[in-house]
């Protein structure tokens, strides 16, 4: 669609690092030694809550392209087991993939022939423009959570 060039820029730009702070800044200087540590008060580690972020956005995007898409179950569906324990490759994984899923989903939206507003075929309503907003918004919420428990339990430089 012609009109919208003006919004398109603007979701690629909050789904990317200017809406609040990036993952990467989150977990920047992260010491990994920390990685399956549950902050005091939160039954899951950090891991679990970057982990649960990848996968939301994952699911979301799987949405978006996938006709014979099956949602996930609530809320087993989007965490990792709880005793599961990552290793540095787990971590390095889950932030790469969340990288390379989060690069799909701004070149869609930045996309002159995506439609936007056209509600999508195997939904119930949804748009891509919600869907996008949706992975702005749970991002946004999940990082900074996970920037507040670096601090709670003062890894953050």
């Amino acid at each position: 669609m012609r009109g919208d060039k003006a919004l398109r820029e603007q979701l690629a730009i909050f789904l990317g690092t200017q809406a609040h702070m990036s993952l990467a800044d989150a977990v920047k200087g992260f010491p990994l030694k920390d990685m399956n540590v549950r902050p005091p008060n939160v039954p899951y580690t950090f891991w679990h809550l970057l982990e649960h972020i990848r996968i939301a956005q994952w699911d979301i995007i799987d949405f978006i392209r996938n006709p014979d898409y099956e949602e996930l179950e609530w809320p087993r569906g989007y965490w990792p087991a709880k005793n599961a324990k990552a290793t540095k490759k787990d971590w390095d994984e889950t932030i790469a993939r969340y990288q390379s899923d989060l690069k799909e989903m701004i070149a869609l939206v930045k996309n002159p022939r995506t439609d936007l507003h056209a509600k999508i075929p195997h939904g119930d309503g949804q748009t891509i423009l919600r869907e996008a907003i949706l992975i702005v918004d749970h991002n946004a919420y999940h990082i900074g959570e996970f920037a507040i428990l670096r601090q709670v339990v003062n890894n953050w430089k």
